[in-house]
């Protein structure tokens, strides 16, 4: 013990030692100046000696000046915004003098465009880029939600935060009424059709978002709406790379919905009868006998008081791992990856799970042939997708026991059969529901070099997608405790297969100021969708659940369908620069679509775009404060299939009828079919500015758009004695206009200390409806307005409650105090739909805005992602659904009018009415909301002490996913998030997320 004591003391000393003699080095200052090509003084410059934390910066003559221990060994690192880092030996040197080369990677960084890439100095159109690094700066389940806040002009909104949901993207606003307004997503060139929540984040490089006409119109008829193009990861040239990503996120609820609790829903219960003179303030005890049955009255009297929302939620998780190998030689390239994918709902049972393979492989035979394929597959399963026992939950009274002395589930805790016990669903076996997804998406490339310049490229993308569905609820689940009858069960299956051809011709060419570039394409895309459906009752033994349906009592419903469409198309592209400084794209894409019927099966999309690379011009040469400035403009036309593939031919329905003595079956036209039909075309117009200034310490862009939509697909209503209520024909007009800025600025930039980079863009978008056709101004049953958006909330507009002074106004509209006021618009003492309904508002906001803040030190990182949504009006369901006040069901805790309390907000509860009369016209609310979606902490360890560990990085992280949220709809109205495309309802609580997190390169 004492020799390995000794040992250890020596150990020390001679540690102490040499750090000793490495302290009483000699050392000396180096000083010296850094220009730039041009031999101007560069100021900010950051010097630093690499492997130490000493540094210094570069003053206003850029002259530096620095203290260096080990004179003979140390290397100085110069960094500076625009400029390329360089490194120089000091070998004992005083004066150490260098010159930056200028950095231009900003300006020739690679956009991928429709059929190609371009450098981004040269793109003519509206391109916003998302990298890898903002992908993964947010934990999120599709690469949808990695767009929220990040591009100008690109709404992403969550639907719901039930696992597997997708949410609603929308580019650059609402244009259609009817065909739909998803963008197209292209996946390494591949138009993708379906879920992206099939495709791992993980796997995602790039998501380029293509925004005018002169971007979109490559892709014709599938471009309307904007397109997303997504690049996976490729392997790099080098020795294998192995990477590994894994997290776990611990998912709470977001907030409890304000549901009254035991007193004052006895209160309110009180306040109903009290309304309707059967409550009796002088004999309390037997009044509540009368209101309450003896199940209740026995819980008021034990003091019961359950939180039903405690009761169905626990605390979820989300786990998401990846490990992949990627490396390569100079003509052989490949990444290999794998994928797990977990998110466990705070309600048991609604749960995504999925898993994730990719391999992606390039390679080069000879000198002109090159060939690759990327494979993504996926396999995943969801439960619960249509579950929504929350709602249960919410109406349950808090004066009503779960369980018995016994501990057992009571099936109705009030005894009322339209309230069931929610956590009946809960048991195993009462309610299963699994959809089952199995997709491998493909695509094959070769490409050939015929001569310098000229390409020939064929690309193959198979897609093979198929979905297995199963429901049972057994007779103990609360739907069919409320509706009565025997075990159901449902089974459904689709099959998707789905192809695209492209023939790929680009030259390319140089001629001393002159760059021409052009593209030509013919391909065809296909899919065939085969869908079966069948639905039983009365499963024999419920543990069949929905494995055996031929064992069933009834047979409730079977049906099939065939689905395939076909889409055809040529497309050339003319690119022509001028000395950096003038560009030109010229495109026309001819789609040809099956949907539509013969003679009107073709569409034409011009579109024509123009740049000036102002910076480039002579009279800006030796300037040093501009790095980029290009004006932009573009015109075009694209368009919109937006119909199934059969609606031009109608549709036929089954029915039964009498023939003599017998039943016998027809079938009677169940659409009317118009042939006639067309493309929706939209005709776009943008404006563009990029800038860029101090060495690209600044940059940004600013837009302006001008969209017209024609030939709108919608319904044109006929008179019911035609036997039909509509036909869908070409008649309306839609526009959209919008202005969008974006900019990104290195506000603090020090590597061996603090640094500050930002992200941010605000956008705005006014949709209208020019006209609907045939003369109309107004489409009341579709909310449809001519001057208005295309989305709008038409209802009666609630302007306070009744009040005992207004007792006699009220009486001439037959109403009471207490009771739901409307604004009367034509003063008629009359509340009619015909008249009095207005516009209230509507879902499109005023403006929209995102932003990334980013703040280091050393080997800290914190990141801050947020976006703000102002000015849109909400409708929530919870003050329709949820605020009955008539005492059967509990009632969110609002502060409704009695006579003690005229508040004008809500009306008085009344045990009379099932619903306030007027009731939906509580469901409005602004809309306006600021959140805080991701803050993000991490750590990257020394390289160092990588080195030591065999390892090139590793990086650990905490974030919290949605820590606040600012609304009026949340702090003045109770309620829990205003994040929606349309209308609040609820079928899983919002969430919020504390995760961690690791990343590791070998």
């Amino acid at each position: 013990m004492k020799k390995v004591f000794s040992r250890l003391i020596c150990m020390i000393a001679c540690l102490l030692f040499y750090q000793l003699t490495q302290a009483q080095g000699n050392p000396i200052t180096v000083e010296g100046n850094i220009l730039d090509a041009q031999k101007q003084p560069l100021v900010g410059v950051t010097v630093s000696i690499k492997g130490k934390n000493a540094g210094t910066q570069s003053d206003g003559k850029g002259h530096f000046r620095l203290k260096v221990t080990d004179a003979a060994n140390a290397v100085l690192v110069f960094t500076y915004i625009g400029f390329n880092t360089y490194e120089e030996a000091v070998k004992g040197r005083a004066i150490v003098s260098v010159v930056l080369t200028e950095d231009r990677k900003k300006l020739e960084e690679i956009v991928v465009v429709g059929y190609g890439q371009q450098k981004k100095k040269d793109v003519t159109g509206s391109i916003s880029s998302v990298g890898t690094k903002a992908i993964q700066d947010v934990p999120v389940t599709n690469p949808q939600q990695a767009l929220q806040g990040r591009a100008p002009g690109v709404e992403v909104l969550n639907n719901s935060s039930k696992p597997g949901d997708e949410p609603t993207v929308r580019i650059r606003g609402s244009r259609s009424l009817r065909a739909g307004n998803d963008p197209l997503y292209v996946v390494d060139g591949i138009p993708y059709a379906g879920t992206l929540s099939d495709i791992g984040t993980g796997v995602i490089q790039s998501m380029d978002i293509l925004k005018d006409a002169s971007a979109t119109a490559i892709y014709g008829s599938r471009g309307a709406n904007g397109v997303v193009l997504i690049t996976t990861q490729k392997g790099k040239e080098g020795k294998p790379v192995v990477s590994y990503s894994g997290s776990y996120g611990y998912v709470q609820q977001l907030g409890e919905s304000d549901m009254m609790d035991a007193n004052r829903f006895i209160e309110m219960r009180r306040e109903a009868n009290r309304t309707i003179g059967k409550y009796d303030d002088a004999n309390p005890d037997a009044s509540d006998k009368k209101i309450f049955n003896t199940v209740e009255y026995a819980n008021i009297k034990k003091g019961t008081n359950v939180d039903w929302q405690d009761l169905m939620i626990s605390p979820g998780y989300q786990t998401n791992h990846g490990l992949s190998v990627a490396g390569g030689t100079e003509r052989t390239k490949y990444t290999v990856g794998l994928g797990y994918f977990k998110d466990q709902g705070v309600l048991k049972l609604q749960s995504y799970e999925r898993y994730n393979f990719n391999v992606g492989i390039d390679q080069m035979i000879g000198d002109r042939v090159r060939v690759g394929a990327t494979l993504l597959g996926a396999y995943s399963e969801r439960n619960g997708e249509t579950y929504n026992g929350i709602d249960n939950a919410l109406k349950m009274l808090p004066i009503a026991a779960p369980y018995d002395d016994n501990g057992k589930l009571i099936t109705y805790p009030t005894g009322d059969s339209q309230q069931p016990n929610p956590l009946l669903d809960y048991v195993p076996g009462n309610r299963v529901e699994l959809m089952k997804r199995f997709r491998i998406f493909t695509s094959l490339f070769a490409e050939v070099e015929i001569i310098d310049g000229l390409k020939y490229r064929l690309n193959v993308g198979p897609d093979v997608q198929n979905y297995n569905y199963g429901l049972f609820q057994g007779k103990n689940n609360t739907n069919l405790l409320i509706g009565g009858g025997d075990a159901t069960a449902s089974k459904g299956n689709a099959a998707t297969m789905a192809y695209t051809i492209e023939n790929i011709v680009t030259y390319n060419k140089e001629i001393k100021k002159h760059n021409i570039g052009f593209t030509g394409l013919y391909s065809v895309q296909r899919q065939n969708v085969d869908i079966s459906t069948t639905n039983v009752r009365g499963i024999p033994v419920e543990t069949q659940q929905y494995y055996n349906l031929g064992q069933s009592l009834n047979v409730t419903g079977v049906t099939s369908s065939l689905s395939s469409w076909t889409i055809l198309s040529y497309m050339g592209r003319l690119n022509y620069g001028y000395d950096d400084r003038y560009l030109l794209t010229l495109t026309l894409r001819a789609d040809g679509s099956s949907r539509f019927a013969p003679g009107k099966k073709w569409g034409y999309f011009p579109s024509i775009a123009g740049a000036w690379n102002i910076v480039n011009e002579k009279w800006l040469k030796g300037q040093q404060v501009l790095d980029n400035l290009k004006l932009r403009a573009s015109f075009g036309r694209i368009g919109n299939t937006g119909i199934n593939p059969y609606a031009t031919q109608g549709n036929l329905s089954r029915i039964p009828y009498s023939f003599g003595n017998k039943g016998v079956l027809g079938f009677v036209p169940l659409d009317l079919r118009n042939p006639n039909l067309t493309w929706e075309s939209t005709t776009s117009t943008d404006i563009g500015l990029d800038f860029g200034f101090l060495n690209g310490r600044i940059t940004g862009v600013v837009e302006w758009y001008n969209q017209r939509t024609t030939d709108l697909l919608m319904p044109q209503t006929l008179p019911f004695s035609n036997g039909f209520n509509e036909v869908l024909m070409n008649l309306g007009t839609s526009q959209n206009r919008g202005f969008e800025f974006g900019i990104g600025a290195t506000i603090i930039d020090n590597p061996n200390g603090f640094s500050w980079k930002m992200d941010a863009n605000m956008f705005l978008n006014r949709s209208k409806i020019l006209s609907l056709g045939d003369g109309r101004t107004a489409d009341v049953g579709n909310a449809w307005f001519v001057g208005q958006p295309t989305y709008v909330y038409y209802d009666f507009k609630k302007i306070g409650v009744w009040q005992e002074k207004d007792a006699q106004l009220a009486k001439l509209y037959n109403l009471k105090p207490g009771e739901i006021r409307l604004e009367d618009v034509n003063n008629d003492t009359l509340i009619d739909a015909k008249n009095d309904r207005q516009i209230l508002g509507s879902p499109q906001p005023k403006w929209s805005a995102g932003t990334t803040q980013r703040f280091s030190y050393k080997g800290f990182e914190l990141s801050i992602v947020a976006f703000a949504r102002m000015g849109s009006m909400i409708k929530s369901d919870f003050y329709q659904n949820y605020n009955t006040l008539f005492g059967r069901y509990n009632n969110l805790n609002i502060d409704y009018n009695t006579p003690a309390n005229p508040t004008n907000d809500f009306p008085r509860p009344n045990a009379n009415q099932e619903r306030p009369s007027n009731y939906q016209s509580l469901s409005y609310f602004d809309g306006s909301f600021f959140k805080i979606r991701n803050v993000t902490l991490s750590y990257a360890f020394s390289d160092a002490l990588v080195k030591r560990m065999h390892m090139q990085d590793l990086r650990v992280n905490v974030g919290v996913k949605n820590p606040m949220i600012l609304a009026p709809y949340r702090q003045t109205w109770k309620g829990v998030d205003p994040e929606d495309v349309n209308v609040i309802g609820i079928d899983a609580p919002a969430t919020w997320m504390l995760q961690f997190g690791v990343n590791a390169k070998f």
